[in-house]
């Protein structure tokens, strides 16, 4: 962009997701309060925090599987809170969600539940449909070995990227991961990590990460927000983060798991 005096003026970043004063609970437990949170286009954002801090729960609250008790949240600009139920379909296309389990279907086969999402929002003929399931299970490096294995045929690394495939079946701009790498070995992790920088990188995705595992916060993030007092505390690259005061962010990145990460960084 240029200013009218010739210089070059930075774009405003798009925020893709806009919370804003957030309020969630569940009876007379207050899990979030006043929280804001904003995630730019392009951006592989990490959120972490403690046991219990709410991280999951705002996942809910911004993918709309939990209604916030106060504030709001905006997907794509669209208040989830008002939505339309053509908005509705336009998030949910616009999106892909990778559970923590991989929340395969067990009676479907590796091709047919990467196809799902496509069989149910498309009018796509079979076979393009199955053209389309087939080159994004190649796209998260599985063979077409695993097309027609189920679910419980596979490794746990395995059904991640099943899972992943499925995510990115309708060719989402925004993705949403709840610990990715949980239950993988060191390897398979840092292999995981690798594909999603990969995929984030040539497909331009915008990525929402909680995880706990520090060798991905300083592998694959942009920023990292920090859940904490019932809020966002920070939002910074890691590097930033390792100066603050705040205690449990220096705790969990300057002790001795995040003196490693770093070292393996």
């Amino acid at each position: 962009m240029t200013a009218s005096n010739g210089k070059q003026v930075a774009a405003k970043p798009e925020n893709l997701i806009e919370v804003r004063g957030l309020l969630s609970q569940f009876d007379e437990r207050v899990i979030h309060e006043n929280l804001d949170l904003d995630v730019e286009r392009g951006e592989v954002l990490g959120v972490v925090g403690g046991s219990g801090s709410g991280k999951t729960v705002l996942l809910n609250s911004i993918i709309g599987l939990k209604e916030p008790e106060g504030g709001s949240v905006r997907v794509f600009g669209h208040d989830m809170a008002d939505l339309s139920k053509e908005q509705a379909a336009d998030i949910e296309r616009r999106t892909g969600i990778l559970f923590q389990q991989g929340a395969l279907f067990s009676s479907l086969s590796v091709i047919d539940n990467v196809a799902s999402p496509l069989v149910e929002h498309t009018r796509l003929p079979k076979d393009v449909i199955r053209e389309l399931a087939e080159m994004k299970i190649a796209m998260v490096g599985l063979k077409p070995e695993a097309h027609h294995q189920k679910p419980a045929e596979l490794s746990g690394g395995m059904r991640k990227r099943v899972g992943l495939a499925r995510a990115l079946a309708l060719d989402p701009e925004l993705l949403f991961l709840d610990e990715p790498t949980a239950g993988l070995d060191p390897i398979g992790a840092a292999a995981f990590d690798h594909l999603i920088r990969q995929l984030s990188n040539d497909l331009g995705l915008t990525v929402f990460m909680i995880t706990h595992d520090l060798d991905s916060l300083y592998a694959i993030t942009d920023k990292v927000a920090v859940v904490a007092d019932k809020r966002i505390v920070a939002k910074a690259t890691v590097q930033e983060l390792e100066q603050s005061d705040h205690p449990w962010i220096r705790e969990y990145f300057l002790g001795p798991r995040g003196r490693a990460g770093k070292k393996a960084a």
